[in-house]
């Protein structure tokens, strides 16, 4: 029997807790840009096949000029307004419970939460997130967009591992409890 598919997020932030700066700047990222390291990314995405991701940050990469990450996989862009899919990638206007409990109900692989922080609001709102990975940027942006917000129930975790690199940047890795 496949183990049961994992809702897993994987984000950057800064120490103070924001993952872009007021105007959606996502310049202080490249402050940990290494070559040759990629902070167990490639590793990460190989373990995933459905990606969900809120419509904002999903037109944030494309404003950056960049290809979709994701097309290689299902992906949910969650957003108000129905859009006709673009290959792979489905634009989910539906309740975001029930696109979890339609994916882990299927076999395949865990589930990327790529962001941003309404999306991992809501899905923290439901208890949707099985596991966190946080890479804490070394720098206080001071204001931004917070990757928590307010209005959430209390959620403990338990830490799996924490991973220092030579850039500053610490990888944090959580599990919620069942």
């Amino acid at each position: 029997m496949n183990p049961p598919r994992k809702v897993i997020l994987y984000i950057a932030m800064s120490l103070d807790g924001y993952i872009a700066k007021p105007d959606d700047d996502l310049g202080f990222l490249s402050m940990v840009e290494k070559e040759g390291e990629d902070y167990g990314y490639y590793g990460f995405v190989s373990s995933v096949d459905a990606v969900i991701v809120g419509r904002k940050t999903y037109d944030k990469v494309l404003s950056m000029g960049y290809d979709f990450p994701h097309s290689d996989k299902d992906a949910y862009i969650v957003t108000r307004t129905p859009r006709e899919p673009i290959g792979t990638v489905k634009f989910y206007t539906g309740n975001l419970g029930e696109l979890v409990a339609d994916l882990k109900s299927k076999t395949g692989k865990n589930i990327f939460v790529d962001g941003g922080a309404e999306i991992v609001h809501l899905l923290l709102k439901d208890n949707l997130i099985d596991e966190f990975y946080i890479s804490v940027i070394p720098i206080l942006l001071g204001e931004g967009i917070a990757l928590f917000k307010n209005g959430r129930p209390e959620t403990p975790l338990k830490l799996l591992s924490a991973r220092p690199f030579e850039s500053g940047l610490v990888q944090l890795h959580y599990e919620r409890p069942h």
